[in-house]
């Protein structure tokens, strides 16, 4: 009989410890183990890594140039894979241009329901091209707004926001400062404007003329200096604050000049398309009366219900066909819980794990079979009503006749596993050995298993009385996407988690709207865009007709998984500020001093310092002649990233190289007599850190642990005043164990007097949460109400809320809470 397992041995990837392990394929089998224990360098770097590579072996060489690959794992042999399809969890698609839509190709079909078998306007002569419906193209975008939807405009309110000041003191407050703004100025009363008389008295016609005029005078300016300066005249030349404004956001290569001026600009839709985004053409043309820019606002549920008439017909003709491959591509989508969204959703604004069931959906129409799908995290972002359908779909795949390797923190899901591999037994240095692979039930016997307590445990955990609050936020009246009018009270001095289904609108009224108002109040402007997504398009602004109790935060921080940096020179020694403190150590040494180096020395971004043959990257690129180019360690520093000079440089015997290799666990020994570099090191040990590498690239880091850095660097501040902290899923990417060590930490900031909210899925957390506030019933417009607040105890027993039934059954089980 064909041997039916997946059998590796000598696997060594990252930390795995030349591990061997027999895997049954036809089957769903978990990787667990804490973060760091390595069991995604087993399931995507070893696993996934050797059967693409198997593969790219099969195909023209000159074809292998145009795959991105990940190249060998480093493994003695593994015997009976079969071919891998991943399906990680990557960040969003980086502009607005990309939508569910795009990621799921239901666009494509929709396009060619419209081109063949759309209602063209009387008098149209032939049927447009499928291109022409796509506002991605230049034979579809609306000319004006270039099919983004909308445009960028100035107002008189967006340039000068405080009326009463003067244009000396600063009232066009658009302008650029410093000298080009005393410039502008300056010009202006050479022409005869008086600049110190507040702006709301000023003439109509000459307000108008000074923000907006395409005129560009060049004047004569004779300039007021300090006493004892040059005061020569010269020739200066006049531009408006709506041409500086709208130049600089067009044409500035600085992130951080076009993002101050953003904040000066309202985005309005398009006034030629009506932020349809479509030429007019191909918007006069329609299906079942609707033009394609409305069909693709729909939620997909309600989609399929407008084109299952046409589906349900039994010819053969263009319309039913196409109609039939749109619902039944939808009804995949619904099931996994993504029936709430819209096909133009832009990809930025959708989570880590709505993409990534987008993708899943999309295999399971591929018909596949014999195929391994590597899935990391399928349950990362989902409500436990969403986990059911869910395993749903999976269970598809595997009947399918296809194997499912799934690295899950979610025990829910892992108890349904044919078999479990778990690796540990704790993080880095410390984990890559596989400590059972076998049926789901003979990891209880695993004394040494960080799982076992989560998966078995049959006490309920010890009640706690919530805390009682110090006040309380109130927003009334708050609208923005699903969210109507909705009020909502979020007490102060207490730990609140926020659940509900996907698409429910927690995000929206947590991390848009509450964010949003307090850092108005706190005076810090608004942002107009998605965070560390400036190419995410501008976004609705959130009404709201009052808000209650902000005097009472002095302080905000929001801690989200966004990246630390997006390039490898990024990292968490960098990022925490710890290795300013080292920098400064080494510089202080005796062989540093006689050699005149300062601590700047001792960064590879840096000349002086790094190793000019890689640059300070510690790799080059390698160019192949008929194969796909790839990276080798830097001959000159063998991957240290430093100039051998620098590197010559000790402290306690280690070369900053050697620190920067160091795990955070083992810096906290060596580094423990510079007290800036001990702090930031505890708090990184006390948030569950302590087996990341100090100089490991931030590319490298997941957005769980990318958020934990954020959350120590914040622990490490010292304390002040009363600090409002929101979180969205931070326990998304932890096993239990994990979870644990989170929690002592934020509920350790709510025992200093600070309120900590969280949007969260885990039930665990919600049942240890001192208030609970459930949005729903369900997703998209069938969410955005308050079905329950209150004790979890409370909202355990809510009749109508899709929580309840589960955070009651997680009150009377074990969990992190």
């Amino acid at each position: 009989m064909a041997d039916s397992y997946v059998r590796v041995r000598g696997a060594r990837e990252h930390n795995l410890r030349t591990i061997d392990v027999d895997i049954p394929r036809d089957a769903l089998v978990a990787f667990t183990g804490v973060s760091g224990s390595g069991k995604s360098s087993l399931a995507f770097g070893t696993l996934y890594a050797e059967a693409q590579r198997r593969y790219f072996e099969s195909v023209a060489p000159y074809a292998r140039r145009l795959i991105h690959q990940v190249g060998a794992p480093k493994v003695e042999d593994i015997t009976g894979l079969p071919p891998a399809v991943a399906l990680e969890q990557r960040r969003s698609a980086p502009t607005s241009r990309s939508s569910v839509g795009t990621v799921t190709t239901l666009s494509n079909t929709l396009r060619m329901l419209f081109s063949r078998a759309g209602d063209y306007p009387q008098g149209a002569t032939e049927r447009l091209d499928s291109d022409a419906f796509s506002a991605n193209t230049a034979a579809g975008a609306c000319p004006e707004c270039h099919g983004l939807g909308t445009v960028h405009r100035v107002t008189e309110n967006s340039l000068v926001p405080d009326p009463a000041a003067t244009i000396r003191e600063g009232a066009v407050a658009a302008w650029p400062g410093a000298w080009q703004g005393k410039n502008l100025r300056d010009i202006l009363a050479a022409l005869g404007h008086d600049i110190d008389r507040p702006w709301r008295e000023l003439p109509p016609a000459d307000r108008d003329w000074i923000l907006f005029t395409d005129e560009q005078p060049v004047v004569t300016v004779h300039p007021v200096r300090d006493a004892g300066r040059i005061q020569r005249p010269y020739q200066g030349q006049y531009m408006s604050a709506k041409r500086y404004v709208l130049h600089t956001f067009a044409d500035s290569k600085s992130d951080t000049l076009r993002k101050r001026v953003q904040g000066f600009m309202t985005a309005e839709p398009c006034p030629e398309c009506g932020g349809r985004r479509l030429r007019p053409e191909a918007l006069a043309v329609t299906y079942e009366g609707h033009d394609i820019a409305t069909l693709a606002g729909l939620p997909l549920g309600a989609l399929a219900a407008l084109l299952r008439p046409t589906a349900a017909r039994p010819d053969d003709e263009v319309a039913p066909t196409l109609a039939r491959d749109l619902v039944a591509r939808i009804e995949v989508l619904t099931e996994l819980g993504l029936g709430y969204l819209s096909m133009d959703r832009p990809a930025p604004t959708l989570s880590a794990g709505e993409l990534q069931r987008l993708r899943l959906a999309t295999q399971l129409r591929s018909g596949l079979f014999g195929v391994v799908y590597v899935l990391d995290e399928p349950s990362a972002g989902l409500h436990p009503a969403d986990t059911a359908s869910l395993l749903t779909v999976l269970g598809r795949l595997k009947e399918a006749g296809n194997s499912l390797f799934v690295v899950e923190h979610d025990m829910d899901v892992v108890r349904r596993a044919d078999w479990i591999v778990d690796i540990g037994p704790r993080a880095g240095e410390h984990g890559g050995q596989v400590l059972h692979s076998g049926p789901v039930a003979g990891l209880a016997h695993v004394a040494a298993s960080a799982t076992r307590r989560f998966l078995f445990a049959t006490e309920p955990p010890p009640a706690r009385t919530p805390r009682t609050p110090s006040g309380a936020l109130t927003l009334h009246g708050v609208t923005l996407h699903n969210l109507r009018g909705l009020d909502a009270v979020f007490p102060l001095g207490v730990f609140t988690a926020v659940t509900g289904v996907s698409g429910s609108g927690k995000s929206t009224l947590v991390t848009r709207v509450l964010a949003e108002t307090v850092r108005e109040h706190l005076g810090a402007p608004a942002s107009d865009t998605n965070e560390g997504e400036p190419d995410a398009g501008p976004m609705a602004r959130a009404q709201l007709t009052a808000a209650k109790g902000l005097e009472a935060i002095d302080r905000l921080v929001r801690v989200d998984q966004k990246p630390i940096g997006r390039t490898p020179r990024s990292n968490l020694a960098t990022y925490t500020g710890l290795f300013d403190a080292v920098r400064k150590a080494f510089a202080a040494t005796d062989e540093a001093r006689a050699r005149g180096y300062t601590a700047g020395r001792f960064s590879f971004n840096i000349a002086a310092g790094r190793c000019e043959t890689c640059q300070g990257e510690g790799f080059v690129a390698v160019e192949l002649l008929f194969l796909p180019g790839t990276y080798a360690p830097c001959t000159a520093c063998h991957g240290a990233r430093y100039h051998p000079e620098t590197l010559e440089i000790t402290y306690r015997d280690r070369t900053i190289a050697d620190v920067l290799a160091m795990t955070v666990d083992d810096a906290a020994g060596f580094l423990d007599d510079i007290p800036p570099a001990a702090r930031s090191l505890r708090t990184l040990q006390d948030v569950g850190l302590g087996y990341l590498r100090l100089g490991q690239p931030a590319t490298e880091l997941s957005g769980g642990e990318a958020q934990r850095i954020k959350l120590a660097a914040e622990l490490q501040r010292a304390r002040r005043g009363h600090t409002l902290y929101l979180l969205d899923e931070p326990t998304t990417g932890l096993h239990p164990a994990d979870t644990e060590v989170l929690l002592r930490q934020l509920h350790g900031l709510v025992d200093a007097g600070n309120t900590v909210v969280v949007v969260e899925h885990d039930m665990g957390v919600v049942a240890g949460a001192d208030h609970v506030i459930d949005l729903g019933p369900g997703g998209g417009a069938d969410g955005g109400r308050i079905v329950a607040a209150g004790a979890p105890a409370e909202v355990a027993a809510a009749a109508g809320s899709r929580t309840a039934p589960y955070l009651a059954r997680r009150r009377a089980r074990p969990g992190p809470s």
